[in-house]
């Protein structure tokens, strides 16, 4: 949006309990509308005082303590009544533009443990999806030739002056700091690269994260030597299952609708993991039910290929993974365009359904070594079933569901049934993590006769 694609309607004075302003409003060629209170003559003016803020109703008008939004706007506006003269612009993008719905699930994610960045990825969204054309424009209308802007946040300097903004100056908005919003403000500085100053959280040190703490980084590195060694010596793709429990084994609740059970430490682990393996696969149950990303966001690494089985196709339109940076391949029994997706046609099994062991041979033939499975409990239990998994990845939260779980092995006769071998186990914020090869009973029984042994 550029400056003649946003039009002033109409003014009104406006006495506060600073001075009096005077509040212009604006509409956008998408149709937002977005305002700009000022006082004083700033018509062809230089180095005026200003602040760009974005809407956040929970703290500008309800006084929420979980931001420090509210304290920046009337921070400005005495600042300025100070000076006499300044502009403040509102922009209309809640939530650094996610809007005021998924800002309140994202507090919803704060409250489990998630910070201000991961809940926004979690939902899908990017950490900062603002934008600020639409106050370039306002002060190009109100012919501000430069402005001293009261931020913390550097990100919003560089938008500003990409568009055109002359900035003469950055004029710190030091919040105070609560119990409510120390976490919020200590993301923003070490996530963010807001310019504040913060007390000390105590000892100094930020807590390190789950994927980079060195016994969990030692059993990554050495899980994917061991997936390039199977692959090397049968030319099939590694599987590693991989899924988050409760206590008594639950992964859903009891009407099979998503739980959410895994802290934000294993929450980042889930995604080292998903970064190390060349693809993920789940069922087209997880997709309805879920509606995942499969996405690498909350650590760096590479996007892995998703995969999906899908016998009939009932992929919807609006599934999220076919937004994926990588188009998704769909496994399915049966020809049939899917539009951001490839469909990848494959014989059935016994039963009519994809056949686990040729969608392996295929995969491998596509030079894929290693593929993590996050669900749902239908695929876990057949692979499980068919000796087809290699490896498990298990977090189980401290917490007593009663619900779904993860798989049924009661197709398989008992004597038959796998078990973890080579078992270790970390702990990752308020959960434990098992790591462990999925071998056959009687592999396992022999590794547990040498253990006693020595």
């Amino acid at each position: 949006m550029t400056a003649g694609q946003i039009a002033r309607t109409t003014s009104a004075r406006i006495p506060t309990d600073v001075g009096d302003f005077r509040l212009f409003h604006y509409v956008g060629a998408d149709r937002k509308e977005h305002l700009a209170l000022v006082m004083g003559e700033v018509f062809g003016a230089e180095n005026v005082l200003a602040r760009v803020h974005s809407e956040c109703f929970t703290g500008d008008v309800l006084g929420s303590l979980r931001c420090d939004c509210g304290e920046q706007l009337h921070a400005a506006m005495r600042r300025i009544a100070a000076e006499g003269r300044g502009v403040i612009i509102y922009l209309r993008q809640e939530g650094r533009g996610i809007g005021l719905a998924q800002k309140l699930r994202a507090y919803n994610l704060q409250d489990e443990g998630y910070d201000t960045v991961d809940a926004n990825l979690l939902l899908g969204h990017q950490a900062d999806e603002r934008e600020y054309s639409a106050a370039a424009g306002i002060l190009s209308d109100l012919e501000v030739r430069s402005i001293r802007l009261m931020t913390n946040n550097p990100a919003k300097l560089d938008h500003l002056s990409s568009l055109g903004v002359t900035i003469s100056e950055r004029v710190p908005l030091q919040p105070s700091v609560t119990a409510e919003n120390a976490a919020y403000l200590r993301t923003k500085v070490q996530r963010m690269q807001h310019l504040l100053n913060l007390p000390s959280s105590g000892n100094g040190v930020a807590p390190e994260h789950a994927a980079s703490a060195p016994r969990v980084q030692q059993l990554l590195e050495q899980l994917q030597e061991r997936a390039d060694v199977h692959f090397a010596a049968h030319h099939v793709p590694f599987v590693t299952i991989s899924y988050a429990q409760s206590l008594d084994g639950s992964i859903a609740n009891a009407d099979g609708t998503p739980l959410r059970l895994s802290g934000p430490e294993a929450m980042r682990l889930t995604h080292a993991l998903r970064a190390m393996h060349d693809a993920i696969l789940v069922g087209i149950g997880t997709i309805l039910a879920d509606d995942p990303r499969l996405t690498v966001r909350l650590v760096e690494g590479p996007q892995p290929q998703p995969i999906v089985l899908d016998s009939r196709l009932r992929m919807p339109r609006s599934a999220r993974i076919l937004q994926h940076p990588r188009r998704p391949w769909i496994a399915a029994l049966q020809t049939g365009n899917v539009a951001g997706a490839d469909v990848v046609v494959l014989p059935p099994d016994q039963n009519g359904q994809v056949d686990l062991q040729r969608l392996l041979v295929e995969m491998g033939e596509r030079g894929v070594r290693h593929i993590m499975v996050e669900g749902g409990a239908q695929v876990i239990s057949r692979l499980l079933c068919l000796g087809l998994a290699n490896y498990a990845v298990i977090t189980v939260a401290p917490r007593f569901v009663g619900g779904y779980h993860a798989y049924n092995l009661s197709a398989v006769a008992p004597a038959s049934i796998p078990a973890l071998g080579d078992v270790e186990h970390t702990s990752v914020g308020g959960d434990v993590i098992l790591w462990g090869a999925i071998v056959a009973p009687h592999t396992a029984e022999i590794s547990a006769e040498k253990a006693t042994a020595e």
